[in-house]
């Protein structure tokens, strides 16, 4: 057995893994293809162990497909980071394989183009993730549910249609629910039309309810772990839960605050040429994260006194409010940052941008 370090490299699938060992001078040592199983993972490990210590490993896709062995990886001590795939242009000059693909994972770890850690999914945040992600779609459901019975009563029975046209959201659930087909005698079309909104409300108020509960539990999970984000003047269980899951439980994976910021997409992108020096938007990052900045700055603005006055000193040296909101979610995401990373049990009441440039 080789005791030299070597570089391990998946290339991940639904069923099954890619992997590849190479040298610390990048030379191919193995490929092979194992099971995505606990006994498969076990499998990997000890080949890759085989050729050498295995230090670090690059594994694409660590969020989906790669998830389950990243974690895997990590619990054996292995550094893992998020593999980059080579890119569209890469793919047209050369051709496309599963062991090529885990050979350029690799060696991406060797050359350092790989540096991002990924999450480790293993605490309080990949919880808000699950919760998270089911509660979403139940809205998303419900909202369309709601389109649909909108769409239906357009074509629908004018008698129909002008009993429900006027009434709101709720009103119209509530109404639809109490709909009946009727007898024989009524229309067949107009039977239909009852029975299927019906049917959209009573779906309606089964994902809201589903909705209600996923939110009850996120909150409960959020106050218990972090308390001093949903402590802070405009953040929410929800906004909090998803600025928790852009950085995720290992929070040592992000260098600095600037990190933070630039994955939320928050960090102005230098874009200057000769004498001409400029800053763009950064249109990057994790648009979710970036939506729950301009939440809470938003909310800030309106019921924060500390926002307010920093709102107003900024109008007064020239900045519109699109610039001036900018800026704000570029401290916001600073002192999100710093109470996560800081103490679970802080408060915002020591950070203050009264002051900042």
């Amino acid at each position: 057995m080789n005791a030299d370090e070597v570089i391990l490299g998946v290339d991940t699938h639904r069923d099954v893994h890619v992997a590849a060992v190479v040298s610390m001078t990048g030379n191919v040592l193995a490929v092979e293809r194992f099971l995505t199983t606990a006994s498969g993972y076990r499998q990997l490990a000890e080949w890759a162990g085989r050729w050498g210590a295995v230090c670090r490993a690059g594994v694409e896709c660590s969020g989906n497909y790669g998830a389950a062995l990243s974690r895997y990886l990590l619990s054996q001590g292995i550094a893992v980071v998020e593999a980059p795939g080579p890119g569209r242009s890469a793919r047209r000059r050369r051709s496309k394989s599963d062991e090529g693909d885990a050979v350029a994972a690799a060696r991406s770890v060797l050359s350092g183009r790989a540096r991002s850690p990924v999450k480790a999914a293993d605490g309080p945040v990949e919880s808000a993730r699950i919760y998270l992600m089911a509660k979403d779609s139940a809205v998303k459901a419900k909202r369309q549910a709601v389109n649909q019975i909108k769409a239906i009563l357009v074509t629908a029975d004018p008698a129909l249609r002008e009993e429900l046209r006027s009434l709101s959201r709720r009103r119209l659930t509530l109404s639809c629910l109490q709909l009946r087909e009727g007898g024989e005698e009524v229309d067949p079309i107009v039977r239909a039309t009852r029975f299927t909104v019906r049917m959209l409300a009573e779906r309606i108020e089964h994902l809201d309810r589903q909705a209600r509960v996923l939110e009850q539990r996120l909150s409960a999970l959020i106050r218990t772990h972090y308390p001093c984000l949903v402590n802070s003047v405009g953040i929410g269980p929800h906004s909090a839960a998803v600025l928790l899951t852009a950085m995720g439980d290992n929070r040592e994976r992000m260098r600095g605050e600037a990190s933070f910021a630039a994955l939320c997409g928050a960090s102005p992108v230098e874009y200057s040429s000769g004498s001409r020096q400029h800053r763009r938007l950064n249109r990057g990052g994790h648009r979710q994260a970036n939506a729950a900045l301009h939440r809470i700055v938003l909310s800030r603005l309106r019921w924060d006194l500390r926002t307010q006055v920093y709102y107003e000193r900024r109008v007064a040296e020239g900045k519109t409010r699109r610039e001036i909101i900018r800026c704000l979610k570029r401290y916001v995401a600073r002192e999100i940052y710093r109470l996560i990373t800081t103490s679970r049990q802080g408060n915002a009441n020591g950070l203050s941008y009264l002051s900042a440039p």
